[in-house]
């Protein structure tokens, strides 16, 4: 089992999530974050004065799947959450040792 972890712009958090589900890939955990990479943050005027905005606000979504699905989900998302522009946002793969289902104490990919 993997665990993908993807940070998208706020906007193609539906997009993706719609995607994920044509796909046939139910169920994923979102939070909403704040941080940077390659693009600084930016810049913004209130009031007429201008503020560095250093941690710019993003959404990450967490999807745990199968090792037989894994290349679906990443190209899935890659593709709904893609704008060609930077602050488009990272995806993350990490291997996962083990999933419970608290309701049942199914294991594994059962769990899932």
């Amino acid at each position: 089992m993997k665990k993908v972890e993807a940070i998208v712009r706020h906007h193609k958090l539906e997009d993706v999530k719609n995607a994920l589900t044509d796909q046939g890939i139910h169920g994923m955990t979102v939070a909403e974050v704040r941080g940077f990479g390659r693009q600084k943050g930016h810049t913004e005027m209130y009031r007429g004065t201008e503020y560095a905005v250093d941690f710019v606000p993003k959404v990450k979504l967490e999807v745990v799947c199968a090792d037989s699905v894994l290349q679906t989900v990443i190209d899935t998302i890659l593709r709904a959450a893609q704008t060609g522009q930077i602050g488009d946002g990272k995806v993350f793969v990490t291997e996962l040792a083990e999933s419970i289902r608290i309701r049942t104490g199914e294991t594994g990919e059962d769990a899932l």
